[in-house]
């Protein structure tokens, strides 16, 4: 391994990682529901003990956020998830309904592909780890390169705790040398069940081209609209603290400000009691080429304090500032700061009604944060309404801090920080990934009590537009498949016996002449000669008549022999020839024949029925 080249030796830890993870998987999948959440709640109490340690190391590693809003997060991200998901049945029968008839039942997925991005790297680790052992699950996490240290600490906080609690400690496993190759290869692996991919657009769609499920997210472009009937100092407030939380580095923190104009100047003159920054037009300009590079938001600015920001960007603002603000004219590429910027960045929207608020709001979401979040800071119910009907987010924050609001910190919504986008992010959900989301569901069904009732009512009537009334197979009164019964006679055509087909030659039986009349003249038995095989007639002609066979003599006959072809005269006259098949036996009677044509449907050894000229396609039966 130590002569291997990097990729390589990372691809090979890839798969070593796959096999060890399945077979953890494999020795917990008889875990009860109370094995599984005693391995859950070592995980959890592990990581709330090294919550500060880690969150100290990734603030190290990374650069990215504030230390003590990481030990926040990894606190929400372990003690958080767990309070949301413990009592959820993720085992066996989760569900029953007597009345229904309905059993539901969970099963594990198996091994997960964790891909945990550098901006909030130990919470999310913890977060997914917890959510995919929870359903009896494994899962190999493929850490940033620039965050691979502080990830793999935490996945050993857990793997021990794990161990302490009997279990086997590669339900979690991290990667320590990922490369784009080998992450590329664990969301490609045949043994990889599902993918949570939280990172950037490329990851994500990397994700769902894997041909493997995946759970992606989107990006975050958060417009936060604030009508005229909200309270300007409590915006300010919420706002601040919002963007203050871990330095925005949360893809559901706000990131653009939409001011109704009879409320933005004294909502402006707040957020600056606060500690933000209003930018003049030559400082916005310098800011905008900062964090925007090429139409991307800058790696260098993401988690960053506003001062340092300000500072690379070419000028100064205090230490203590907490938001830089900056008018911008519009939304798209000629507006550089309209784009998801994860940093105490705020662009500023004035407008002029709700209506208006709600075209720029649009605009936002469009230019990048489709299905995501947005905010809402208003009394007036009506416009609350017209935002929650109309804007094209999944998740919409009344009142309260996006950052916090949309992973479900300061809300009801399910704790997670991989936020679904739905269908018009290219997501497969727009729930909060949690654990339900990782385990598989069956259902066992029985008939309900009407079901009896619905079907004939449905049968009487689909033979009122088709015209027949006991289809074969459908045990309704007259069913031509019910044993003994004859098919409706057709005028002029002798009732049809209860055909069944040719036998296969392994379950050929052997045929019993049908009675004669009780008038008709005794004759002495042919010899008989055993069929070798089961008869089969390889050249039928469904559409032929058979001339009667001359009464036999009352000498004994001697045996028929085989022979390679049979003449059979065919209804205009002709002689017909049947080739010999395997069928070597004797010949069946005129009788034979006539009930067999009788009575053809789809086993009638002359041929098939369909589109034969004979066939009464309403009752089944054969005018030939």
């Amino acid at each position: 391994m130590r002569d291997l080249d990097p990729d390589l030796r990372a691809l090979q830890e890839m798969r070593d990682a796959v096999r060890r993870a399945k077979e953890a998987c494999k020795a917990i999948s008889s875990y009860t529901q109370a094995q599984t959440d005693r391995l859950c709640e070592a995980m959890v109490q592990a990581g709330v003990a090294a919550a500060a340690d880690l969150a100290r190391l990734a603030v190290e590693e990374t650069g990215i956020g504030r230390v003590h809003y990481k030990i926040l997060k990894n606190l929400f991200g372990s003690e958080g998830t767990w309070a949301s998901i413990k009592d959820e049945k993720t085992v066996g029968v989760i569900s029953r309904d007597e009345r229904k008839g309905l059993v539901e039942v969970a099963t594990a997925s198996g091994v997960i592909a964790g891909i945990v991005p550098t901006t909030n790297p130990t919470s999310t680790a913890l977060f997914k780890a917890i959510i995919s052992v929870k359903g009896r699950n494994s899962i190999v996490i493929s850490p940033h390169p620039r965050a691979r240290r502080c990830i793999g600490e935490t996945v050993e906080v857990l793997r021990r705790a794990i161990e302490r609690a009997g279990g086997p400690p590669d339900l979690v496993i991290a990667l320590s040398n990922p490369t784009i190759e080998s992450t590329g290869a664990l969301m490609k692996h045949r043994d990889v069940a599902i993918i949570l991919a939280t990172g950037g657009e490329g990851l994500v769609h990397a994700a769902y081209s894997s041909g493997r499920p995946a759970y992606g997210v989107g990006p975050g472009n958060v417009p936060l609209y604030v009508d005229r009937s909200a309270d300007p100092k409590e915006v300010a407030r919420i706002v601040v603290s919002s963007q203050s939380f871990d330095n925005a580095t949360f893809c559901c923190s706000e990131q653009a400000l939409v001011l109704d104009a009879p409320i933005a100047d004294r909502l402006l003159k707040e957020l600056q009691a606060r500690g933000a920054y209003l930018c003049n037009e030559s400082e916005t300009q310098l800011l905008g080429r900062h964090c925007n590079k090429g139409g991307m938001m800058n790696a260098d600015v993401v988690g960053q304090d506003p001062w340092k920001i300000a500072r690379a960007a070419g000028f100064e603002v205090p230490v203590e500032t907490t938001i830089l603000l900056a008018h911008q004219g519009g939304v798209g590429t000629d507006w550089p700061l309209s784009i998801e910027i994860l940093c105490p960045v705020l662009s500023v929207h004035l407008v002029d009604g709700w209506e208006e608020g709600c075209k720029t709001c649009w605009d936002v979401l469009k230019f990048g944060g489709l299905g995501h979040t947005m905010g809402i800071h208003c009394r007036d119910q009506a416009v609350l309404e017209q935002f929650m009907l109309e804007k094209p987010a999944n998740r919409i924050i009344v009142n309260g801090p996006t950052s916090q609001g949309a992973v479900g910190y300061s809300t009801s919504l399910d704790p997670s920080v991989s936020l679904g986008c739905g269908p018009q992010a290219g997501n497969i959900t727009s729930d909060n990934i949690t654990a339900r989301h990782l385990i598989n569901v069956k259902r066992a069904a029985a008939p309900t009590r009407d079901w009896e009732e619905r079907a004939v009512r449905d049968h009487a009537r689909a033979a009122a537009l088709g015209g027949e009334a006991a289809p074969r197979g459908s045990g309704l009164p007259g069913d031509p498949a019910l044993g003994g019964a004859v098919r409706p006679a057709v005028a002029g055509a002798p009732a049809a016996p209860a055909w069944t087909g040719n036998a296969t030659h392994q379950s050929v039986k052997k045929h019993v002449p049908p009675a004669p009349p009780a008038n008709a003249p005794k004759v002495q038995a042919a010899a008989k000669v055993a069929p070798k095989s089961a008869p089969v007639f390889t050249r039928p002609n469904a559409a032929a008549t058979v001339a009667p066979r001359p009464a036999a003599k009352s000498t004994p006959a001697p045996a028929p022999r085989p022979a390679p072809a049979a003449h059979v005269p065919s209804a205009s006259g002709a002689s017909a020839t049947r080739t010999a098949g395997p069928y070597a036996g004797g010949s069946l009677s005129s009788g034979d024949i006539q009930r067999l044509i009788a009575g053809a449907g789809a086993g009638c050894p002359l041929g098939p029925c369909k589109g034969c000229p004979h066939h009464s396609v309403t009752t089944g039966a054969c005018t030939a």
